[in-house]
């Protein structure tokens, strides 16, 4: 079957006879569905087809949000300042739309008392319940314990809004405002 560029169905046509009526016309046959019975055959500008398809996926893809994880990783024993060193990171991580995994190290015995990796995460958690929701609860594999944050749907929708500027100050209000301040000061001497 062959359809030509205004979509008007020419019907059945041997192969050469396509090709020459579509040399005739500038164009392409190009084979636009070739599972169906009889195959289907288009005229077109295949060059331009090809550009305006890779337009439409460069398009997708910048309006695409990408997530990226960051890793934050501490130990069952980590002093109070690192912790709250690390839970910055980890909410301006959440903040900016990506995923954090945090990951508990255990060094030598501390595996024994997997317990108190277990507190640190759930800390984690308590502390950016506005910012996060778990996306993977947290698990042990060898002698690391970690779990997955994810930011909410409002920390995502922040993170992408842009920022509004401050309107600039308009030249000649500037000049006009610096040129009432010298006269005010020459008036003083």
């Amino acid at each position: 079957m062959v359809v030509d560029e205004r979509g008007t169905q020419l019907g059945l046509l041997p192969i050469p006879e396509a090709i020459t009526l579509a040399g005739e016309r500038g164009l392409d046959l190009v084979e636009v569905a070739p599972g169906a019975k009889p195959p289907v055959c288009r005229f077109m500008d295949y060059g331009k087809f090809k550009y305006r398809k890779n337009k439409r996926a460069h398009e997708a893809k910048k309006h695409q949000k990408l997530m990226r994880l960051k890793e934050i990783k501490i130990t069952p024993r980590t002093s109070e300042h690192d912790y709250k060193f690390k839970l910055k990171h980890t909410t301006r991580f959440l903040t900016e739309g990506n995923k954090a995994k945090v990951t508990v190290f255990f060094k030598g015995r501390q595996i024994t008392h997997a317990e108190l990796g277990r507190v640190m995460l759930d800390r984690f958690v308590e502390d950016t319940k506005e910012l996060a929701v778990v996306s993977q609860k947290p698990k042990l594999e060898g002698r690391r314990m970690s779990m997955i944050l994810e930011p909410t749907k409002k920390t995502r929708q922040a993170a992408h809004t842009p920022i509004k500027a401050k309107p600039a100050e308009e030249p000649e209000a500037a000049t006009q405002a610096k040129v009432e301040a010298e006269g005010e000061a020459d008036a003083k001497d």
